[in-house]
């Protein structure tokens, strides 16, 4: 873990070096197109072949769709105490993302054309399901939640099961969310079937939903022939917190990021160099009892930070140059500061709103950009799922006040049919 103080001489170069993570993998790109051309050229055949040598499987083309008994069975399987948890959870998200759902709209202007915007659902989505070093019941409600409260008519799921084991928590919540097509297959090979389509799994319009460098890169080499959510890179949080919070705290809310992967970044800033040691310290605490502290230890020692500045708006100019994927305000006025915040993912104000609640129940969506790309983009949400369709009314009155501008401007550009089109209407030469 890095110290590092801005009235240190020294700060920027180390800052700039905080903010590289190496996290490419060159070799990741040939296989992914192997993959990705093996499944277009085999289909499902293809797609079973390289489950079960990845997953260590055995599996037929009979058991690649996971039928609606197996779903129900592992629904109901769940304690009630996680049934109630994941009703809860499903609730909150889908009535944020219904408050999200814009509205058509049009108007009349002044030379007397109708104009108008409408808003319409995409026909099928793709949902990738981490099946891998952790499985996230929560994932399938945060991306299925908001694609089917826009209106997409076909949401399919695709969750791998390693050595045949997979979570009844990924599909007791895929019920909750209202998904009934579900796939026993991940990796590049899954995102391929949904891009392209087999004669089992039916092409989608966008694939959404994390999953490893694999998946990232099969999601990347398809972008263009499908949409996607966006190509994600490792978790991260900043947190800006004073001397008046629990250290214990702090320190538990940078291990609730760094408990997801190596690669994750957890950052604090802090005004007051004796905090900033006192959380230091309970980290090392808090890691000696975390069952996943291999990981957690490894994220922090590589990439965690803490980081002491002179004031506030030092911290808040330091917190926009990361755009981290979550921002935890934990000061006596969040949200003075947040009005100064121009680039992150998900903000959580005050000292009792921890990041981890916006993970599960809170309601905004936890898919959110990484590395930096909260400078120009957002995180899931229903708009994802829509398309925007423009539309135009003339009658003859509204063409010719605003059609001789048309001729002028298409025989400035050279484009003769263009100009007649609208000339031969207005009958002008």
């Amino acid at each position: 873990m890095r110290r590092l103080d801005t009235a240190d001489p020294r700060f920027e170069p180390a800052f700039l070096g905080l903010l590289e993570r190496a996290v490419t993998q060159p070799a990741v790109s040939d296989a992914v197109r192997d993959i990705i051309a093996r499944v277009r050229q085999y289909g499902d055949a293809a797609v079973v072949d390289l489950t079960n040598r990845f997953d260590r499987v055995q599996l037929g083309l009979g058991d690649l769709r996971i039928p609606p008994a197996e779903i129900d069975a592992a629904a109901a399987g769940i304690p009630a105490e996680l049934q109630d948890a994941l009703a809860l959870a499903a609730q909150r998200i889908e009535a944020l993302h219904r408050a999200q759902l814009p509205a058509d709209f049009s108007f009349t202007d002044d030379a007397g054309a109708t104009l108008g915007l409408r808003w319409g659902a995409l026909d099928a989505v793709g949902l990738y399901v981490p099946g891998g070093k952790a499985s996230y019941p929560s994932s399938v409600l945060m991306n299925a939640i908001p694609a089917r409260v826009a209106g997409v008519g076909r949401i399919a799921m695709c969750v791998p099961a390693p050595d045949g084991v997979l979570n009844p928590l990924v599909l007791a919540a895929a019920k909750f969310a209202g998904i009934t097509e579900i796939y026993r297959a991940g990796g590049a090979q899954a995102v391929a079937a949904l891009a392209y389509g087999t004669a089992l799994i039916q092409k989608v319009d966008r694939i959404v939903g994390p999953g490893n460098a694999y998946v990232a890169e099969a999601k990347r080499q398809v972008f263009g022939q499908v949409g996607i959510d966006s190509i994600a890179g490792p978790s991260e949080v900043l947190i800006l917190a004073d001397a008046a919070n629990n250290p214990a705290h702090v320190a538990l809310d940078l291990l609730a990021q760094a408990e997801h992967d190596e690669m994750v970044q957890a950052i604090l800033i802090t005004d007051d160099a004796a905090f900033a040691g006192a959380v230091a310290a309970a980290v090392t605490d808090a890691l000696a009892t975390l069952p996943r502290r291999d990981i957690a230890a490894a994220s922090w020692q590589d990439f965690g930070a803490i980081i002491t500045v002179r004031n506030w708006d030092e911290a808040v100019a330091l917190a926009n140059r990361i755009a981290p994927e979550h921002l935890q305000l934990m000061l006596p006025d969040p949200a003075a500061q947040f009005a100064k915040i121009r680039h992150a993912g998900a903000v959580f104000f005050g000292a009792n709103c921890p990041e981890a609640i916006g993970d599960y129940v809170a309601g905004p969506n936890h898919v959110l950009p990484t590395s930096g790309t909260a400078r120009f983009a957002s995180g899931l949400s229903v708009y994802d799922f829509l398309k925007r369709t423009t539309w135009v009314s003339l009658d003859p009155g509204g063409l010719q006040k605003i059609g001789p501008a048309a001729v002028a401007l298409a025989r400035a550009e050279s484009l003769t049919a263009h100009a007649e089109s609208v000339a031969v209407r207005l009958n002008i030469q």
